[in-house]
């Protein structure tokens, strides 16, 4: 036990230590909240800089009057010759059209843009929308149809979504905040997953092939050299996380202040002017956060990291003992990552919709999809025997898994300049002690 305490010191310290560990764990948080504001920033220049500029060339003679220009579009009544507006279009600044709308446009239902590069796929939109309220207008007036009446009628329907608690009081569910951190707590366990045990794999590799292992195999039983570097990796993988999480709390709150402090004047003029007193969207999100029980949610993503990350290590492991490059280990990475990659891409659709249905339940109690599965479904309410019952088949899981591996690992180790199959696999792993 003292020997596999030192190789987790080992590997731990080795890692902590590096520069590239510090700079990844302090620069990480700082460069996720810089990339969403960049994201915002970006998008909302994009949008502003989209503006179009549409020459209106009506030849049915009473469209070009019903075209209405808004933030997004600016329509301009040709006065000149078709031929003469296309031959100068080429000269005109990005995002400058020509619309052609032919004399049988109300029967025909089509026009033609014209643009010298590719037209903006919001400007097609935008034009499309207004044409067609155009042409429903002019159906309604066919029939008889009083459109003032129509469009004063409000369809708008407000569905106040709740979900009853086990005392039975009614809260606010907040299904789209859920959805929202299943698919993050998605993303971040599988790449966690791979980024970890990876590096279990290039460990070996790297010391196998500098035959430094021969050396260290001399004073400890393979066994314990391959759980003293799942551990002691595994615990560099979780000083990171809270490292991550304190960090992007810190940095959340500050953001979230400020958002406050320079909005809460606006929000609180719009919800006069709506009639109420409601409360500010920024308030609003950190309600619908606490409704997730972040602690509990917490505790579940590093029993499940943990859980997922040893089970997963233990045959990266294997694989790493078994070849000598990372070339040759993408044979066999390939097949045991399937599960993993299968549920991360089911994550996105089936069980983000259906969390409670037969698919999601199943997949969060098998040992190789439980990790991703689980937590997925977690922030949308999961009975607390779900969650011992999928911990406990995750670790039975990870037993066997790593005597599995265990029995490749130490036949492997020590094997060189051979190339291994699934068949030779098998041998090692039948070898008697």
């Amino acid at each position: 036990m003292n020997k596999i305490a030192l190789i987790i010191l080992r590997e731990y310290t080795s890692r902590v230590k590096k520069k590239s560990f510090l700079l990844t764990t302090f620069l990480v948080p700082l460069f996720f909240i810089a990339m969403y504001v960049g994201v915002f920033f970006l998008t909302k220049k994009s949008f502003e800089e989209s503006h179009a500029l549409v020459h209106v060339v009506d030849q049915q003679g009473d469209i070009q009057n019903k075209l209405k220009s808004n933030k997004n579009i600016t329509y301009i009544v040709s006065n000149v010759a078709l031929q003469e507006e296309i031959e100068s279009l080429k000269d005109k600044e990005k995002n400058t059209n020509l619309l052609i709308i032919p004399d049988d446009f109300l029967e025909s239902r089509r026009v033609e843009l014209l643009s010298a590069g590719k037209p903006n796929i919001t400007t097609q939109a935008e034009i499309r929308e207004q044409l067609k309220e155009i042409i429903r207008t002019a159906e309604y007036t066919k029939l008889g149809i009083d459109v003032a009446s129509i469009q004063r009628v409000n369809d708008r329907v407000t569905i106040s979504t709740k979900e009853i608690t086990d005392e039975g009081d009614a809260k606010e569910s907040h299904t789209e905040i859920a959805m929202g951190v299943a698919m993050a707590l998605s993303v971040l366990i599988y790449l966690s997953l791979f980024l970890y045990g990876a590096q279990v794999m290039r460990g070996i590799i790297e010391e196998k092939s500098n035959r430094i292992i021969e050396v260290i195999i001399s004073s400890v039983k393979p066994f314990q050299l391959m759980i003293g570097k799942i551990v002691g990796i595994g615990l560099v993988g979780l000083t990171q996380f809270l490292l991550w999480v304190l960090l992007t709390l810190a940095l959340s709150s500050a953001a979230t202040t400020m958002l406050y402090d320079q909005n809460s004047t606006t929000e609180l003029a719009g919800s006069i002017e709506e009639g109420g007193l409601g409360k500010p969207q920024s308030l609003e999100i950190m309600d619908a956060l606490q409704s997730i029980h972040l602690g509990e949610l917490l505790i579940c993503f590093f029993l499940f990291f943990l859980g997922g990350y040893f089970l997963y290590s233990a045959l990266f492991a294997a694989v790493g003992s078994a070849v000598d490059s990372e070339t040759e280990a993408s044979q066999f990475t390939m097949p045991i990552t399937m599960p993993l990659l299968l549920t991360y891409v089911l994550s996105f659709g089936v069980l983000v919709n259906d969390p409670h249905g037969s698919i999601a339940t199943w997949l969060s109690f098998i040992p190789f999809t439980s990790p991703i599965a689980m937590l997925v479904r977690i922030p949308f309410g999961v009975p607390l025997w779900q969650i011992a019952t999928s911990l406990a088949c995750l670790i039975v899981g990870f037993l066997i898994t790593t005597w599995a591996a265990s029995r490749i690992y130490r036949v492997g180790i020590l094997m060189y300049g051979k190339k291994a199959s699934f068949k030779e696999l098998i041998k090692w792993f039948s070898y008697k002690r």
